[in-house]
């Protein structure tokens, strides 16, 4: 058994103790977005109630605390990533604002006609549609890696890595299947062939400690609302290499060193990147996040989550008629399940387990090419986090029973 405790982490999270259609609530929702506990809520709280003020503007008293404050999030951001310098951690809105900037800085200064941009058919859209849209006004070409057993096809991955390949752009871990891809793998053979590599690591930072340093990562995106803190907030890490090459994609206030009427001249990084306020309460939410997952600790996380997959699964796997994507092999899936009830929908069966109060997504996932690989319109998905528990697990495999009961679904 893990040391984690989920019963007492529960405590932190009063949404939790809420009922749901008269049901205790078990939600299982959390590749979508997680919970937050009390100390983060407290930490954006005290920002508004003690400390609200602009940062990076002002000489008084608020100005100067919310600014140490912000700044002091972009050092724990640094540390949490390891990243060599905070120059190289970049605030935005999350992962779909840091791919995008990647794509609209970097790839449109370095990617010319005739270059290949390689991505996975597992990709969420946030790093499919910027690289098509990229694809389209350059006249490079957007290659895919395709599936196999329900895994990455790393045969066919070194495969499509060539001298033409410009960028390299994958998720850390399917939002829908759940694994975990290769990349360190993929990341030395990507820079052997002079290819730069973007990592997408919604799915991963929030369960697993990662080292940007020891990855050798050039991009890294990642949301913070994935991971306890609040939304509208999240991180592009970069290799200064490039980001003191790249220019800025938002320009205005805060981001300028001196402006006339005719040109500007912007500030050094991480801030000529920053226009506008920033989402100082959500940096600082985010900071309040990292600290309390670091102190539960990311064996504990991962152990934990290993544990309820390990758990749940063989239940899930009884269940006649259902269908669970991506590897047979328990072992190969994280705290992500995904699953179809063969002749009913996906959405009926999420409706009828929201009557139950269990909390589950179904859709396409911001995934299509992947859904529409596995042959479904739409599927299931069950995500378990750190407050998530055995009875949990019992609860959404009685519900799912249910659910099939109530439909006279007829499998037996």
């Amino acid at each position: 058994m893990s040391k984690l405790n989920p019963y007492e982490i529960k405590k932190d999270f009063k949404i939790l103790q809420q009922k749901v259609n008269d049901e205790l609530l078990v939600y299982l929702d959390n590749a979508a977005t997680t919970q937050k506990p009390q100390q983060v809520l407290e930490a954006v709280r005290n920002y508004y109630e003690q400390d609200n003020a602009n940062v990076h503007r002002g000489i008084h008293t608020l100005a100067e605390k919310a600014t140490v404050a912000y700044e002091k999030a972009r050092e724990d951001v640094r540390k949490f990533l390891n990243a060599e310098n905070v120059a190289e951690v970049l605030f935005t809105r999350g992962t779909t604002t840091s791919l995008n900037w990647v794509v609209q800085s970097f790839g449109e200064m370095f990617v010319t006609k005739g270059d290949e941009i390689l991505i996975s058919v597992m990709e969420h859209h946030a790093n499919i549609l910027p690289w098509q849209q990229l694809a389209k006004k350059t006249g490079a070409t957007l290659e895919y890696i395709e599936l196999k057993n329900g895994e990455l096809d790393l045969d066919m991955a070194f495969e499509k890595i060539t001298s033409r390949t410009k960028i390299v752009s994958l998720a850390h871990v399917s939002n829908v299947l759940g694994v975990v891809n290769p990349v360190e793998k993929l990341i030395d053979y990507a820079h052997e062939k002079g290819a730069v590599f973007v990592l997408d690591a919604a799915q991963s930072t929030p369960h697993r400690k990662l080292d940007v340093r020891k990855l050798d990562v050039d991009f890294l995106a990642f949301s913070g609302h994935k991971m306890l803190a609040p939304t509208g907030i999240g991180v592009l890490y970069g290799k200064c290499k490039w980001l003191d090459q790249m220019k800025p994609v938002e320009f205005g206030g805060e981001m300028i060193d001196f402006v006339t009427r005719e040109d500007a001249t912007f500030k050094e990084l991480p801030w000529k990147f920053e226009a506008g306020t920033p989402n100082i309460a959500g940096a600082i939410g985010m900071a309040a996040a990292i600290h309390y997952l670091q102190g539960i600790g990311f064996d504990s996380i991962e152990a934990h989550e290993k544990e309820l997959v390990e758990y749940v699964f063989p239940k899930l796997q009884e269940i006649g008629g259902l269908v669970i994507h991506g590897p047979e092999e328990v072992e190969k899936h994280t705290g992500v399940i995904s699953f179809n009830l063969k002749g009913i929908h996906p959405h009926d069966v999420a409706t009828a387990l929201d009557m139950q109060g269990v909390a589950v997504r179904a859709g396409n996932h911001c995934a299509q090419p992947l859904i529409q690989s596995l042959n479904e319109v739409s599927v299931l998905r069950a995500s378990f986090y750190i407050y998530n528990t055995r009875e949990d697990c019992d609860k959404l495999v009685e519900s799912i029973l249910a659910a099939k009961e109530f439909f006279d679904h007829g499998v037996v």
